[in-house]
């Protein structure tokens, strides 16, 4: 992990810095999933951090025992590590957890990428935003086991679901790399204010065959949470994996 800020040298002869990225995955996954992205990152120059939230392999934590909260401390922690405002993505649920991260400490983001990403005002959790996309198909896949304290998307959806439009041997594989998700952050309300969250520059980028969190609901958060600017992606749910390089420039690009 790289710790200070890369630079470069622009066509002035000036330094410029290049911000760190943090990476944060989404519900059912882990942060193996930005492996190609962060790559291409810092051969751009740009140091990044990967998260691992609670509870799933690579940071393991009993179900009952994880929280929002706990998630967004996790991507504070990885923020204190890193030298300058940083460009903060959140992948999906994820859009929740780094819209608390910037509620906690807007004065060392310095744009939050927004990624097929739920996009909260005040109250907000995924269930209740889940509840308002009529469009998505994941809902009658995906099941609570309430005695261990878990979701569960269906093994035989996870690839249709997810990488709709992969290439057939990625949705080989993507049934067994999709994990079951701690339960309580899913259905926790985030709190943030105009003051905090409201100032941080928010960029999102679109998914536009998505069939998790749909298209027309991307666009119907957007309309109640603006942001700077809108970078649409032909791909379903997972950009990071079926169209690498357009993620990676879309981060490269978020601060422009």
């Amino acid at each position: 992990m790289n710790n200070a800020n890369a630079v470069e040298t622009n066509n002035g002869g000036h330094v410029a810095e290049k911000p760190a990225v943090i990476l944060v995955h989404g519900a059912f996954s882990n942060g193996q999933v930005w492996g190609y992205v962060a790559g291409r990152l810092r051969a751009a120059g740009h140091p990044v951090v990967t998260v691992d939230l609670p509870g799933r392999e690579g940071a393991p934590m009993a179900a009952d025992q994880v929280s929002l909260d706990l998630y967004r401390d996790t991507v504070v922690q990885a923020l204190d590590t890193v030298s300058g405002p940083a460009i903060v993505v959140g992948h999906s649920f994820a859009g929740i957890v780094i819209a608390a991260v910037a509620e906690q400490v807007p004065e060392k983001i310095k744009t939050l990428v927004f990624t097929a990403a739920y996009l909260p005002q005040d109250g907000d959790s995924l269930l209740s935003l889940a509840q308002q996309d009529h469009d998505a198909r994941i809902g009658q896949h995906l099941t609570i086991d309430k005695e261990r304290g878990i979701a569960v998307v269906e093994y035989s959806a996870r690839a249709e679901l997810f990488a709709n439009d992969g290439p057939a041997p990625l949705k080989e594989k993507l049934p067994d790399l999709i994990l079951d998700e701690p339960a309580t952050p899913l259905v926790t309300p985030v709190r943030v204010t105009a003051e905090r969250f409201g100032r941080v520059d928010k960029i999102y980028v679109s998914t536009q065959v998505d069939q998790v969190i749909s298209p027309a609901f991307q666009v119907q958060m957007i309309s109640r949470t603006p942001v700077r600017k809108v970078v649409p992606l032909q791909t379903g749910h997972l950009p990071f994996l079926t169209d690498v390089e357009g993620m990676a420039k879309a981060i490269e690009n978020a601060t422009l």
